[in-house]
């Protein structure tokens, strides 16, 4: 079984729904008024236009000036916003601070990875799902290294912050899932 690219992943899905019900019941601060998410690298906007629905802020990264213009345009049609901007993740920093949860599915930079913790603000989320190794043998997906986890890898990157889910599977297809959420600072 193969995932369809155009739904949102049910793993990030469930994962937005849990966040948005944690962050409503937080009374505190900012947080109480002001929930901002980013899907970085967000393609056509699958997980974007889910975040708008569950009430985020959301902003939305991608290389792509085509599907950047596309998210934004599908997300207008169901009367949702989201703020897309067009960068090269490699040339483009995040910025610090600034989101309540970050959402990355089918997307593997790996210098990115201290960028988006630094870009969560204390107590927020990052709900991560891609491709590992294992996908090879599928022979659909990324056949590059530089786009695949080894076993534990993703795990390794949130050393020292709450990580709520995490799993590895190669049902249907080869991939990692995260939910951890930073410390507050």
């Amino acid at each position: 079984m193969t995932h369809d690219h155009s739904a949102a992943s049910p793993f990030v899905e469930s994962w937005i729904a849990n966040v948005a019900v944690r962050l409503k019941a937080d009374t505190t601060g900012e947080r109480a008024t002001a929930k901002r998410a980013l899907d970085l690298a967000m393609g056509r906007g699958r997980h974007a236009r889910l975040l708008a629905r569950h009430g985020f802020t959301t902003f939305g990264v991608d290389a792509k000036h085509d599907a950047v213009r596309d998210a934004v345009a599908s997300a207008a049609r169901e009367g949702l916003t989201i703020h897309g901007w067009c960068a090269d993740l490699t040339a483009t920093p995040l910025p610090e601070a600034a989101f309540d949860v970050v959402v990355v599915a089918r997307y593997l930079q790996r210098d990115l990875f201290d960028a988006i913790k630094a870009s969560v603000r204390p107590g927020g989320w990052v709900i991560y799902e891609t491709f590992t190794v294992a996908q090879l043998a599928r022979g659909a997906g990324p056949k590059s290294p530089d786009h695949l986890l080894r076993p534990g890898e993703l795990r390794s990157y949130f050393d020292g912050w709450d990580i709520l889910s995490y799993g590895e599977t190669d049902e249907g297809e080869a991939v990692a899932r995260l939910a951890a959420r930073s410390f507050s600072r």
